[in-house]
């Protein structure tokens, strides 16, 4: 067993234009005085890093890390999710993809796709130059769309489009795999790898490659009424990545799962700060430390109804409270006594 690693913060959600969510050093102050000991940084934000400078210079990341140290924190991983998204979309999606990549690449889906994989082998540069060793994504999806079989879906659709999501990420992953950097999925509605199922499905259609891995968020799987503990049972040799959300679902006699078109505020399920929903984390918790889960615990606020400052500021204890100390030795030690293998043919009554 292992202690987990926190608080971290993931910063996406914090950056602005203001003070003092404006660049990296204001919001690394902001975030170490509430008690924060590491921050996730979004590759894709030009505020905090320009993710070409940091997979071609070295010197650059560790400017970068320098910023963060001297307010007294570490970097957890950085965020691809945004840059993930782009490597495969569907053509349904592109007006609204286009908001995550540059203007001169809108209107262009094949370009852009393009540029995002680029983007993705750069942020995993950037990682190793960081001296990190994971960074988070989305897949991305090809098939989502068609995740509700009506019109019914035709044969081998799915494995055709696992087959095209493989060709387009099994280079990003072999390009990682040489840096010693893996992709941890946040497993995500809208995703094409969106729960344990979808997830084995791509491990098969990149010949299990090694650098494929799971961020774990327990929010998502409330959403999907799955069971969300004992997903760290059946995956917990896959997660490398903690992102601590909380959510509810209350379904009622008008929605559901679906959410009927509504905003996140009246939706049955919605995101809330952490200890205003549902998700038990004192099981989490105690889950990933039995198996050996040392990496971060990363708040990622998001909530429809408390405000971030307030949320940030509540994540911290939360997280420090709920992570821990694993013990060195069993409770029942003080009763145990010396034991030889004579003792031991003794009480199996063996000669």
């Amino acid at each position: 067993m292992k202690t987990i690693k926190g608080p971290a913060i993931f910063l996406a959600q914090f950056l602005g234009d203001e003070a003092p969510f404006n660049n990296l050093k204001n919001i690394c102050e902001w975030v170490a005085a509430m008690g924060y000991k590491a921050v996730q940084i979004p590759a894709w934000d030009q505020r905090v890093i320009d993710i070409e400078k940091a997979a071609e210079s070295k010197t650059y990341c560790d400017e970068i890390k320098g910023i963060v140290s001297e307010a007294g924190l570490e970097i957890s991983e950085l965020s691809t999710h945004l840059l993930g998204q782009l490597v495969a979309s569907h053509p349904a999606y592109d007006t609204m993809f286009d908001a995550f990549a540059p203007d001169a690449l809108h209107n262009d889906p094949a370009a852009r796709s393009e540029w995002a994989i680029k983007q993705m082998k750069a942020a995993a540069q950037a990682s190793q130059h960081l001296g990190l060793d994971v960074m988070g994504s989305f897949s991305g999806s090809l098939l989502f769309h068609t995740m509700y079989p009506w019109p019914q879906r035709p044969a081998g659709l799915v494995e055709a489009g696992f087959k095209e999501l493989a060709n387009r990420w099994v280079p990003i992953l072999d390009h990682c795999k040489d840096l010693g950097v893996a992709v941890c999925y946040e497993l995500h509605p809208g995703e094409d790898l969106h729960d344990g199922v979808t997830f084995e499905r791509f491990l098969e259609v990149t010949n299990q490659h090694s650098s494929a891995k799971i961020l774990y968020d327990p929010s998502h799987f409330v959403l999907q009424q799955m069971d969300y503990i004992q997903f760290i049972d059946f995956y917990h040799e896959f997660i490398r990545m903690f992102h601590v959300k909380d959510a509810e679902f209350r379904p009622n006699g008008k929605s559901g799962v679906y959410g009927g078109y509504q905003d996140w505020i009246d939706r049955p399920g919605r995101f809330r700060s952490l200890g205003d929903g549902q998700v038990d984390f004192k099981q989490i918790f105690s889950k990933l430390s039995q198996y050996g889960y040392d990496g971060w615990a990363v708040l990622e606020w998001e909530c429809c109804i408390k405000s971030p400052e307030q949320g940030a500021r509540e994540g911290a204890p939360f997280i420090v409270d709920h992570i821990i100390e694993v013990t060195q030795k069993a409770f029942d030690d003080f009763a145990g006594g010396a034991i030889d293998q004579k003792k031991l043919n003794q009480i199996l009554g063996l000669k």
